[in-house]
């Protein structure tokens, strides 16, 4: 099933999840259909520009692929 983000409807390939208490926020990828109550799919770019509360931890957990390696520098 494909999700939709939260903020926009776009497809969504993250969840955002967060814990009150712990006054953290983090993203992971989305891997299957979210849970009610689990967290809130976002897309790429909802979940590239998520700033969390002032106070607040982000972790973001995703496995990001990148296009081009690094260049070694001699």
């Amino acid at each position: 099933m494909l999700e939709h983000c939260a903020r926009c409807g776009a497809p969504a390939g993250s969840i955002m999840s967060y814990n009150y208490a712990e006054s953290a926020v983090w993203l992971d990828d989305l891997t299957r259909s979210v849970v009610p109550g689990a967290g809130y799919p976002v897309c790429a770019t909802h979940a590239d520009r998520l700033t969390p509360p002032m106070g607040w931890t982000l972790t973001d957990r995703r496995n990001i692929v990148r296009l081009f390696a690094p260049s070694e520098v001699a």
